[in-house]
Parts: C-alpha cells; sequence; structure tokens
C-alpha cells in the first residue's frame, strides 16, 4: 500500500459490505413502482377507436393503493444510504468525489441513452406507418413520464459528495436547511397559487430525503431507541394523516409527486423509521435463498426495469387494444369488476416482459465502466448535459426529434465523464463495484 493510499484510507475508513436488507429493499421497491404503473393503465375500444387512459384518474381505489406502493420516497432514502456507502468505500481505494460521480453518470446515463433512443426510433416508425399523431404523441408522454426520475436522481447523487461533507460537519442543520427550503416552497405555492412554484421542490424534497439516507449510513437512526423510531413513525403519518383531512395534502399520495410536496417528506421519515425497527428481520429474511435469489438479480438491474417498464406496458396496451378491434372482444371498463378480475393476468404478463427484455438490456448497465475522467469540470458538464437531455423530454414531449436530441446528449455526457483506458490510466471500476449505489 503507497503512502498516499494509506492516508486515505486513515481519513476514510473503508465502507461496510453490502446491506442486505437495503438490497432486499431496493428490490422490492422497484417492484413496487412497477405494479403501480402497470396498474394505471386503462385501454378500451369503442366506435371511435382505441382509448388510453390513466385508470387511477378520478379513481377512488388509487388511494389506498397509493398509501401501498408509494415508495418513491425510499428510493431517495436508499440512495442516499447506497451513495454515502459507495462514495466512503471508493475514498477507502484512493478514489475521489469526481470519480464517484462519474461513474453514476456512467451507470445511469447509458441504459438511459439505449432506452431513449429505441423509444424515438419505435416512435418514428409509428408515425411513418401512419398511426394518428394523436396516438404517436399520447405514446411518447406516457413514456417519457417516468423519466423524470433519470434526471432528478442524477443531479441529487452529484451533489451527494458536497452533502456528505456538509453531513459530516453539521447533520441536523444540514437535513433541516433542506426541509425547510421545501416547506418554503410548499407555502408559496399555496399562498400564490402558482402551481409551477411547486417544481422547485424536485430539488428541496428529493435532497431532504437523499440527506435522511446519510442518517441511515451512518448509523444515527438505528442508534436511536426503540420507542423514538417508533414514534417518529407514527408522527409521521398521523401529520401527514392530519394534513389531508385539512386540505394541505390531497389523499392520494401519487398525486404528491407531480409536483413534488412535503407529504412525500413524510412518507419517507415513516418508511426509514419502519426499515430501521425491522432492519434485523429483514437481514435474516434477505439470507434465505430465494430472496437473495431475488435481490441478487435486481441489484445490479434495477435501473434497466425502470426505464423499460413503462414500454413493455406501452407495448401491452397496445397490442390489447389491437387485439379487442380486430377480434370484436369487448374491453372491461377501468376500475370495474371485470377490469380487477384481469389484473392478475395483466400484472404477470407485465412482469413477464419486463423480465424478458431486461434480461437482454441489462449488460448496458452492468457492462464495466472506464476509468472515469478527472476533470472536474467535464464531470460537472456531464451531468448538466444528462439532466438537461432528460428534462428536454419531460417539457418539450418525448417524440421521434427530442428522442434523437436526448439520446444524443446522454452519448456526450458519457463522452465528457470517461475517458477510454489506455497505457498506465486508471483501472476501470469493476460494475459489479456499484450496484447497491445507484438506487
Amino acid at each position: 500500500m503507497t503512502a498516499v493510499t494509506a492516508a486515505t484510507t486513515a481519513a476514510h475508513p473503508p465502507a461496510p459490505a453490502r446491506d442486505r436488507a437495503v438490497d432486499l429493499v431496493r428490490a422490492a421497491c422497484v417492484v413496487c413502482v412497477v405494479t403501480l404503473h402497470a396498474l394505471m393503465v386503462g385501454v378500451t375500444v369503442s366506435s371511435a377507436g382505441p382509448s388510453f387512459v390513466n385508470a387511477a384518474d378520478d379513481a377512488s381505489w388509487i388511494v389506498p393503493v397509493s398509501w401501498l406502493l408509494q415508495v418513491m420516497p425510499l428510493f431517495f432514502v436508499i440512495g442516499g444510504f447506497s451513495g454515502a456507502t459507495a462514495l466512503r468505500r471508493m475514498r477507502g481505494r484512493g478514489q475521489d468525489a469526481t470519480a464517484f460521480v462519474a461513474g453514476r453518470v456512467r451507470r445511469l446515463l447509458l441504459p438511459a441513452a439505449v432506452t431513449i433512443g429505441s423509444a424515438g426510433a419505435v416512435l418514428a416508425v409509428l408515425t411513418t406507418l401512419g398511426i394518428s399523431p394523436d396516438l404517436v404523441r399520447l405514446a411518447g408522454f406516457r413514456y417519457g413520464q417516468p423519466l423524470w426520475f433519470l434526471g432528478v436522481f442524477l443531479a441529487c447523487q452529484a451533489l451527494l459528495p458536497a452533502l456528505l461533507r456538509c453531513h459530516d460537519r453539521a447533520p441536523l442543520r444540514t437535513l433541516g436547511a433542506l426541509a425547510a427550503a421545501a416547506v418554503a416552497v410548499d407555502v408559496m405555492r399555496q399562498v400564490s397559487g402558482i402551481e409551477v412554484i411547486g417544481f422547485v421542490n424536485l430539488a428541496f424534497v428529493w435532497l431532504a430525503l437523499q440527506q435522511v439516507g446519510l442518517f441511515l449510513a451512518d448509523g444515527s437512526i438505528d442508534r436511536l431507541a426503540v420507542r423514538t423510531r417508533v414514534l417518529a413513525a407514527a408522527g409521521a403519518v398521523s401529520l401527514l394523516a392530519a394534513a389531508i383531512v385539512a386540505g394541505v395534502y390531497p389523499p392520494d399520495l401519487v398525486a404528491a409527486i407531480n409536483p413534488p410536496t412535503t407529504a412525500l417528506l413524510l412518507v419517507g421519515i415513516a418508511h426509514t423509521a419502519l426499515f430501521s425497527l425491522g432492519r434485523g428481520m429483514l437481514d435474516r429474511f434477505a439470507a434465505r435463498p430465494a430472496p437473495a435469489a431475488f435481490t441478487r438479480f435486481l441489484s445490479g438491474r434495477a435501473m434497466t426495469v425502470y426505464l423499460w417498464h413503462m414500454p413493455v406496458l406501452l407495448a401491452m396496451a397496445g397490442i390489447t387494444a389491437l387485439v379487442a378491434m380486430l377480434c370484436g372482444i369487448p374491453l372491461p371498463t377501468p376500475g370495474s369488476g371485470g377490469w380487477w378480475a384481469s389484473r392478475p393476468l395483466w400484472l404477470a404478463v407485465a412482469f413477464a416482459g419486463t423480465l424478458v427484455v431486461t434480461m437482454s438490456l441489462a449488460r448496458f448497465e452492468m457492462r464495466t465502466a472506464p476509468a472515469p475522467d478527472r476533470g472536474i469540470a467535464r464531470v460537472g458538464t456531464s451531468v448538466v448535459v444528462g439532466v438537461s437531455a432528460v428534462a428536454l423530454l419531460l417539457v418539450a414531449a418525448t417524440g421521434p426529434g427530442t428522442a434523437a436530441i436526448a439520446a444524443a446528449g446522454l452519448l456526450g455526457a458519457l463522452r465528457l465523464s470517461a475517458r477510454p483506458v489506455t497505457g498506465a490510466s486508471l483501472p476501470a471500476i469493476p460494475a459489479t463495484a456499484a450496484p447497491q449505489s445507484i438506487m
């Protein structure tokens, strides 16, 4: 060991080995997201043609379902935990924060470039085949909706090294400042009635939740008394319920995500406290063969599943409508008894289709990353370019043209963040070291 490496290791002790409970919960969260989105797909056929709707719109069933399946706050908490763990491990190997961010750019944007490029090509083919422009636009819109996570998560992970330093110096003040900023945005939105103000919380809400994950990573939450954690979970749920009754938040927790509100902070606090309370039990369960196999499969493929499950659902919706029209099969109205009776089969096909696609395309997420570029300006620019490419699809809508531009932007961001490994360059970062740190 060189003197520099020894000094680095002393200053930043290596992070502990993988956390089985965290890996298991992350994998379960992926399943929850796919399930929620699959339940929101509604397909009907009339004399006017096919109609694709959000089955959750104005539906009472989405309220209890959203309370069970709204796990995005926990995703960001786990992202903070995993990011902090990975960064400390990298520092123990003598690598720096720039290498950490470059690794995140690679793991997030390479599979995204493939997905977005493919989506753009499919939309172009549909346009060429004469499919209704309205249906093509709707397909692009539905495809692009979940991509907000990619841009926001990349930005949060890029800021994690700086926020980890703030956490090490003033943990409560840092979290308090982020949470207070999120509350202030909510208040300004409510008082002014200007909905667009709420989108500022794409930064503060998710950064605050990621910051909660740093407390989980350093053991602060697990060291709290059991009674304190129980009170935190109960208090967060009670406050959330009271705010909903008072009309501050909608009862549908899916609606609380667009734009994000501080209701998600309360959800994240409750989830984190409950996770900490059950961590030992989850760890023992995760060690069993079946849960362990499930976790191993999803640990390095979570982003691929997230990016491809929506194209699979859109393909299913299109095929369902086509078969119904060709065969004259009536489709049940979304939310009806017949519709719910068909949901188990629908979910089974959705998971099977996503599994097949993931098995084929996860290699882009899992492939070994080249040595990161050491220039902080280049890596920082790659993050800005990557986030901007995703923002283009959300703001200007996903179509053949915008998808092509976005995919090109993501490829440009990848080139900025890494350099080819030649001669005595730094060794490549093994893909096996990264899965825990992505979500």
